[in-house]
């Protein structure tokens, strides 16, 4: 373009926040500002690509130039402090979102459910309940469905099964909701992670549409964690209805089961599900994990050497694994079942995991006191899990951990989600 205009700007700015081109969002903001004073629009944008990149120091300044120098009507009022919200939620810090909540003059639907939200991906059920209270009886605002795939996802991150089935009925009954797929899945996955299969495919076969492939994939998760093989004739058939679903065929499945194979010591079918993928040209998703240090983002894939402090990184990793050992630290070599067979392979499998590498480096950049944020595009694994509740504690550290579902908060040795997740 010859010439751009601010609403060029935050056109391109706002689609790639839409794609999901969170870092380039950002870029783009850089490159813009000599140029243009960013207006309301602009700074919502920002405010949700550090959502959705978890970059909390740019999103404290988007909302800091918010309050400095953005004069906007109440109505565009609610809606940025509406991102604000949503944004501190997905940046892991809970106490922000309740200043920037309990700050307004005027709050909507979206308000309230931004915060329910929020309490929800951090496992705090009770707060949950606590707001939905305040805002059917006290506030006599109306849920609508994405206040119960809230309500609803809580129950699911604490493993409140009478709750989940309490209010699974008051939506539909009380208050007329009809439940569409996302609320059918918090429940199912609800049930299923409490062992209760059969009620879980017993709501599958009686939903009015038809399952996703999440549904099926949190069904074969479900049974992949019961271990030992109980559950490996049922495991084998989840996993059978999404192979065969070409449409939606990804490598999650596969590796699913060899998990289930590998907590029996089947490592054989191990073998074969990797040569599988192999043949279909399927590839595990690389594990990513961004820490953020003074501002800046520092992103690490799984095995990652291209970092300019790699080796500085690996060297600091192998104190933290000396030190672990001391505690009493065994790998679960379950955790890396499509490495080559071998305990050497497997266990260097483990310690690249990309939450590591973002780990010891937030440990070794940041100042003492403050909590490392971590950000992974996958569930953690429980091998790492158990890793940073015991580095939470030898090195006095909170850390807080976003996976692809939920937050985890370790420190002192013991996580939030109380091991289940």
């Amino acid at each position: 373009m010859p010439e751009r205009s601010l609403v060029s700007w935050n056109s391109i700015i706002d689609a790639l926040v839409q794609m999901g081109e969170f870092d380039e969002a950002l870029r783009m903001f850089v490159e813009m500002k000599p140029s243009f004073d960013p207006d309301g629009y602009t700074v919502q944008s920002v405010i949700d690509a550090c959502a959705g990149l978890g970059a909390l120091s740019m999103g404290m300044w988007a909302h800091a130039y918010v309050l400095r120098n953005c004069e906007i009507d109440a109505n565009f009022d609610i809606l940025v402090k509406n991102s604000l919200i949503e944004m501190y939620c997905k940046c892991g810090s809970l106490r922000m979102a309740l200043q920037v909540f309990h700050g307004m003059s005027k709050r909507d639907v979206n308000s309230w459910n931004a915060m329910i939200l929020g309490f929800a991906v951090h496992g705090e059920a009770e707060r949950v309940f606590e707001f939905f209270d305040q805002m059917v009886i006290e506030e006599r605002i109306q849920p609508n469905p994405i206040t119960f795939v809230g309500v609803l996802s809580a129950c699911n991150h604490r493993g409140l099964v009478e709750e989940g089935r309490k209010y699974f009925d008051i939506m539909v009954n009380k208050f007329k909701i009809e439940p569409v797929l996302q609320h059918y899945g918090c429940l199912i996955d609800l049930l299923a992670r409490n062992g209760l299969i059969e009620e879980a495919l017993d709501i599958v076969s009686k939903m009015p549409m038809k399952p996703d492939d999440v549904i099926w994939r949190s069904l074969l998760d479900s049974t992949c964690r019961q271990s030992g093989g109980l559950n490996l004739s049922l495991s084998e058939e989840m996993a059978r209805r999404l192979m065969t679903d070409e449409a939606n065929a990804s490598s999650e499945a596969y590796v699913l089961l060899s998990r289930v194979y590998a907590s029996a010591n089947r490592w054989n079918e191990v073998g074969l599900i990797r040569k599988l993928m192999s043949d279909k040209g399927l590839t595990k998703e690389p594990g990513c994990s961004s820490v953020e240090i003074n501002g800046t983002v520092h992103e690490f894939f799984a095995g990652d050497s291209t970092h300019p402090q790699a080796k500085e990184i690996y060297q600091f990793l192998d104190v933290i694994e000396e030190r672990l050992k001391g505690e009493g630290y065994i790998q679960d070599f379950t955790q890396a079942p499509l490495v080559d067979e071998g305990e050497d392979g497997k266990g260097n499998s483990l310690r690249l995991h990309s939450e590591r590498l973002a780990i010891a480096f937030g440990i070794l950049k940041s100042k003492p006191g403050i909590p490392i944020r971590v950000f992974k595009n996958l569930r953690v694994c429980g091998d790492c899990h158990n890793f940073t509740k015991l580095i939470s504690k030898i090195f006095n550290v909170e850390i807080v951990m976003r996976d692809r579902l939920r937050f985890h908060r370790f420190k002192d040795g013991s996580c939030s989600c109380m091991d289940f997740w």
